[in-house]
Parts: C-alpha cells; structure tokens; sequence
C-alpha cells in the first residue's frame, strides 16, 4: 500500500485553507508517533495508561511501543497497511494503536461490536492487511477474523490482545526480544518518509444510508484535535483524565487517549461497566471525565461518590442534561461541568469553565480551535439563518474533513459548494458576551443514538425488508432512560404473518448485523402513516414509539 494507491479516494484540503492551518500552528508538520514520544521525553516517568491491569508510565508506553511497531515491520506489515480494529478498554490495546501508528500503519477504527455485515464492507473498502482482535471474549472474534480473511484479497494477518490463540500474533508478545535502540531506528525512519497529508487514521460515522462511510484523519491534524481540546479544558500533567466509553471510537481517541497524551496526563482507562470503573476512578484519584448518556443514570448512584471527592471537570455529551444531574456534578465551587458536542468527521464544540453556568448547562459551548467556523443553514440550502434560529449545524476547520473516502456521490451531498461539512443536526448560536455558543436542538439525518453509538435507521430497514415476511420497515428511535434511544420498527407484513422478536434476531444474525443496531421493539401495522406528499410520516412514528403500544412486541435480548 502506498499514498498513490488512494490518489482520487481521499480528499485533500485546498491548498490555501493547508497554507493557513500551518502558518497558525493548528497543523503539525511532525507524525502522530513523533508527538507522542515528545510527551514521553517531557513526562518520562509520570503515569501515562492506569488500567485495572496496571499502570505504563509515559517511558514505558513510549519503549514498549516503539518494540511493538518495530515487530509489526518484522511481520512484512508496510507503512499505510490499513488494521481493523477489534478490541475493547484494556492495555494492550492501546499498545497495538501506538504500536501501528510508530510503524506506519493505519488503524481502522471499527467496533468490537462489529459483524460481517459492516466489517467485510470496511475491510475491502480500505484493503484492510490485518485484523487486530480480542481474544476471550463470550463472541470468538478471533475465529470471526479468520472467517473475514478467506477469500479476503488483501486481509492476511491476524493480530490479537487478551489470551493467546493459535495462529495469530498477540500483541503483548510482540517485540520482547527488540532491543530498544533497534526498535527506536525503526520508528524513525518511518516517521522520515511520512508526509504530514498522510491519512493516519480511519474512523467511521454514523452514516446516513448503507454502511458507516469511512473517515480519513491525517497526521497533519488528527493530534492537534485532541490537543486542542485538551486545552480548551484546562488539562495539564496533573490530570487524571477518566474514560468509560468504548477507547477505538474518535471520542475515545481524540477525548481521552490522545487529548491525555498531548499534555503529559494520565488516562485512567476503565470499562463501561460503572460499578467497576467508579472504583477504578476514586483509587486513583480521577479530575477529570467524560460522561455519555449511557452513564447518566449511573453517575447519580451512590458509587459515584467517592469519585466526586477529587472530581474537578466533567464532560457531558450524547443528550439534553437533566438539571439534576447537572447539580450533581457542579457545584458552582470546586467542580465544574460543561457539555460537548463532536463528531469522527472533526468539529468538537464545548462549554468551557469559565462561561456562565446557564450557558455550560443550555449550550455544548464553543469550538475548540482558532480557524474553526460554524454556520447555521436552512437545511437543504445554503442561506445561513439569523442567530437564535434553529437550522442545520455546518462546519469547516482544520481537523474537519474535507471529504469521505472513496464517497463522490456522497460527498456531493454532504459538503456546500464552499467546503462546510453537513452535520445533519440541527442547531441555534446564542450570543452570550460576545461569544457565539451554539445548542443542539434535533437532528436531520435518520440516525438513532443508542448510548453513544449511532444506528442508521435506512440500513436497518433495508435488512429487515430482506425477510420474505417484511414488506414494508420503517424505523425510528423510541426514548430509553439508560441509552437515550433505542430502535424500534413499524413493520407490515408481506404474507399477513408477524415475525416474534426472536425470529427478526435470528435473521439480523444470519446477515451478519451487529446487535447494537437491532431493533428493541416491534410494532406490527396494517400500514405505515404517510405525509401529505406521500411520504412515511416518521414524526407520527416516533410519537407512537414515545408510547406503550398493543401491538408491540417485546425484545428478547437485544442490544450489544
């Protein structure tokens, strides 16, 4: 693989907009490798990774790493070899990140979570070379990558964390008998032929038809989004950043593990299961977090506590936060809370400690970097509508991409004529001091957001109508106390025979569909609502979704 193979499939920013991202420093000329180990010449010894496992200083995760890439060369894996990744919050698996990045490679950032249906989609899309996975986990992904690489025309290495399985590379095993010089020469002389236009990462969105589309980040900006962000919330060396969320996800990187990393703090990297990590949080004395409303509820039970007694910023995102909650985690004294709002296509907007409390509490705040620039359009239009008014969220700055990889058609549709992104959500600015915040107030495109993860409702109704005994889906998010959605699918059916929960899984399981995006509730119709253009009237549906309905049937063990 090289750069010239995705000449025409990544799109590259203009030229004047790349003069003026480095002139004002929000670009780096310097590989996301080189970054960190800047940190970890300047942090040496300090805590960098504190899991349930153990803790990595900044010299250790930067030694161990530079072993790890250099073993992956040794392998015959190449410099922008594309790496699905398959793994959940533990230390090892952020050993493979910085371990693929020092080598060259690009991480793919797909979901543990993930099945046939999106990874052999993503896989051949990016040319994918290896698959990294878990192994010991209740589902085998290690026989799952094995299964996505036959017949595969480019996957041909499996790489894995946790236990060891037979046939693959385990991470934690790779590059022991490096010696330390070696490894560190290897590092380098990638970093000396990696242009700073490079795509480093592949993330992936939420998607608005199909598959998620993937999202190349480039070196150039991908660590200074984290560290923009970093500063924007006052992190230093003396952080103690919490991340509960899933860490291969661009929250995840750009939140927590990079935005710790570029100031010299430590990540305490916990699980989503909050009993746990709470624990983990209050013994080693935790700042600073990010909440997403899947741990909403969670953070108002009695094992948060403890947290709160070196608790200093907190981080909301993911839904409107309850005045409750709000109280329960700002004091207006020594804690303080604000909301966020971001995206893996870049723009990050945040409520910073000193704005007013009634702002941080109503608004996601700001954007993070200089060149930054929001508009609010009409949506479908490109007429920006007067502050105060709700229209759909566009951006455009130096870490928000200028175009999808290898999406054309998609982009023609997702960018204005002059390069703003199209978030699909809508949002008003209010002018508070001088300073422009912006509220999110609803959202265009078709996506439900089930605790963090986004489901795209047409992608799910295209596989539902797969069935013989579905004529007709038409999906929309229903309210969930814990996730904040969940989906759930009006049907009509084909024969007059209705589907048991049950039967629609085993289905969705056969198509290779991860559970996540399963619908949790069914609702049989004779026929779906429509507009008065003839189009299905989904706001009606979500209004009945709101509520208890007969016709419903219950979930057997959906979710992820």
């Amino acid at each position: 693989m090289t750069a010239s193979d995705w000449d025409g499939r990544v799109v590259p920013y203009p030229a004047d907009r790349a003069r003026r991202y480095r002139a004002s420093g929000e670009w780096s000329d310097a590989p996301i490798s080189a970054r960190l180990h800047e940190s970890a010449l300047r942090h040496g010894d300090r805590p960098a990774l504190i899991t349930a496992e153990g803790t990595l200083s900044y010299r250790e995760l930067d030694e161990r790493t530079d072993r790890i890439a250099a073993a992956l060369g040794g392998l015959g894996l190449r410099r922008l070899d594309p790496v699905l990744f398959q793994a959940t919050n533990r230390t090892a698996t952020v050993l493979a990140w910085y371990g693929c990045l020092k080598a060259g490679l690009v991480p793919v950032a797909t979901l543990a979570q993930h099945r046939m249906h999106e990874i052999g989609h993503i896989s051949r899309k990016v040319g994918a070379v290896a698959h990294l996975v878990e192994a010991g986990l209740g589902f085998d992904l290690v026989e799952f990558a094995r299964h996505a690489a036959d017949g595969h025309p480019t996957l041909r290495t499996v790489l894995t964390v946790g236990a060891a399985a037979s046939g693959t590379h385990r991470i934690e095993d790779l590059g022991a008998d490096i010696d330390p010089a070696e490894a560190r020469a290897f590092v380098e002389s990638v970093e000396a032929v990696t242009d700073p236009q490079d795509v480093a990462v592949f993330q992936l969105s939420g998607g608005t038809t199909g598959v998620p589309k993937v999202i190349p980040r480039i070196h150039a900006e991908y660590w200074n989004n984290a560290l923009l962000y970093a500063q924007a919330l006052g992190w230093d060396a003396g952080t103690r950043l919490a991340h509960l969320i899933p860490i291969i996800h661009n929250a995840g990187i750009s939140c927590a593990l990079h935005g710790a990393h570029s100031v010299g703090a430590a990540l305490v990297l916990a699980t989503p299961d909050h009993v746990a990590a709470f624990a983990l949080m209050a013994e080693h004395g935790v700042t600073d977090v990010l909440i997403g409303h899947g741990h909403y509820q969670a953070v108002r039970s009695a094992e948060f506590d403890p947290v709160l007694r070196t608790l200093r910023g907190t981080m909301l995102s993911g839904a409107k936060v309850p005045a409750e909650l709000f109280r329960r985690v700002d004091d207006g004294g020594t804690r303080w809370a604000g909301q966020m709002f971001g995206m893996s296509e870049g723009m990050f907007l945040v409520g910073r400690s000193g704005d007013p409390e009634s702002v941080r509490r109503t608004t996601v705040g700001t954007p993070i970097a200089p060149s930054d620039e929001v508009r609010i359009l009409e949506p479908g239009t490109e007429t920006e509508v007067p502050d105060g008014t709700v229209g759909e969220l566009c951006c455009r700055g130096p870490y928000t991409i200028p175009g999808y990889f290898d999406a054309p058609e998609h982009n023609a549709t997702a960018f204005t004529s002059d390069g703003f992104y199209r978030t699909g959500d809508l949002a008003a600015v209010h002018v508070v001091d001088g300073k422009r915040h912006v509220s999110i107030e609803g959202r265009i495109k078709d996506l439900i957001n089930r605790g963090g993860e986004k489901v795209n409702a047409e992608e799910v109704e295209v596989l539902l109508m797969k069935h013989p005994e579905v004529a007709v889906a038409s999906v929309v998010a229903m309210p969930d106390a814990r996730l904040g959605e969940k989906a759930c699918a009006f049907l009509v059916s084909a024969t007059g025979t209705t589907l048991t929960m049950p039967e629609v899984q085993q289905h969705l399981d056969a198509l290779g569909v991860a559970k996540f995006k399963w619908p949790e509730r069914l609702v049989w119709v004779p026929e779906l609502p429509k507009t008065n253009v003839g189009k299905i009237d989904k706001k009606r549906l979500r209004a009945d979704a709101a509520a208890p309905l007969a016709a419903e049937t219950t979930p057997q063990g959906a979710g992820a």
